[in-house]
């Protein structure tokens, strides 16, 4: 798609504090697509009953895959947020003696030399190359297309679509729905939470909905997580946008797309997620076949109204 995007580009501001890998949920194992370090660190992880403690171990190595081999305990221990003792206990639920084994087993599948060093950058310059890294890491998991073009072909057959976001993913919620509005028939914003949420769930079933889309970023409002349930429960897919594949969102995701966040500053950074969503309009663009005139039909109402300054 090319027309609105050429009249029109957003980005959405974050918040709040948290994220990480895998492609597909909900029946079906997370598939690694790629031979980076961060998968292969993911398929070591998937499989295991994890603690909430152990997804968060699990998760920052994920997202410090190169640097992870040379990390003692305490030093994961720090990177993580937790205890020592957590990191060896960890360990074990993988099934290795301890954390050395886990530790040689990560050297022989990791790269043989630690990356480069960021000792040089300010904590500025460390949140834009956490961020660069981040999407590396989704550029990595997208050469396998086919988790992002199922979800457009959902996306694209819910009449009406229902866009979830609350708290902290609100602005990227708010940011799909903005643009998808444009080519799809009824897209339906849910990005304010409390009593009413379940009544407008309700009532996109009544209208005809399949499918509902969530942002789902840190920290994870419990909300959400009832949310989803719910939407389960009456019939919908959920597909779901989260910072990682260990989010508690995932349980009550039948179709989980990862997207890490930068944790280096006051508040999260969520440019993962934000570009992630802009692929899923074009995927979902890609199933609607009256996309492109709707787009061109807004660019001439556009000019003609003067709505944009050249």
């Amino acid at each position: 798609m090319s027309a609105e995007k050429a009249a029109e580009q957003g980005g959405e501001p974050s918040a709040e504090h948290g994220g990480e890998p895998s492609a597909e949920r909900g029946g079906e194992n997370a598939t690694a697509v790629t031979d980076s370090p961060a998968a292969r660190l993911q398929a070591l992880f998937e499989g295991h009953r994890l603690t909430p403690t152990q997804r968060r171990i699990a998760h920052s190595m994920v997202r410090r895959a190169a640097d992870v081999p040379f990390l003692s305990s305490v030093e994961l221990a720090e990177l993580a947020g937790v205890s020592q003792p957590s990191v060896t206990r960890f360990a074990v639920a993988l099934g290795f003696d301890g954390y050395p084994a886990l530790r040689k087993h990560l050297r022989e599948v990791a790269p043989a030399e630690q990356s480069a060093a960021s000792a040089s950058y300010n904590e500025y310059q460390q949140a834009v190359e956490a961020e660069i890294e981040n999407l590396r890491h989704l550029a990595e998991l997208l050469a396998d297309p086919r988790p992002v073009q199922k979800a457009g072909r959902l996306l694209a057959a819910s009449r009406p679509l229902p866009v979830l976001g609350l708290r902290a993913a609100a602005s990227q919620a708010y940011g799909f729905a903005y643009f998808a509005a444009k080519v799809h028939p009824d897209v339906r914003l849910l990005h304010e939470g409390g009593t009413m949420i379940h009544d407008r769930i309700d009532a996109a079933v009544r209208a005809g909905a399949s499918t509902l889309l969530c942002f789902a970023l840190p920290r994870h409002p419990r909300e959400v997580v009832d949310t989803l349930g719910y939407a389960k429960e009456a019939g919908l897919t959920v597909v779901t946008v989260a910072d990682s594949a260990f989010a508690p969102v995932a349980k009550v995701s039948d179709l989980l797309l990862p997207a890490a966040v930068g944790t280096g500053l006051a508040f999260d950074t969520a440019c993962a997620p934000m570009l992630l969503g802009r692929v899923l309009l074009e995927a979902m663009c890609d199933d609607l076949p009256q996309a492109q005139a709707r787009l061109e039909e807004f660019d001439a109402r556009a000019a003609a109204r003067g709505l944009f300054v050249e």
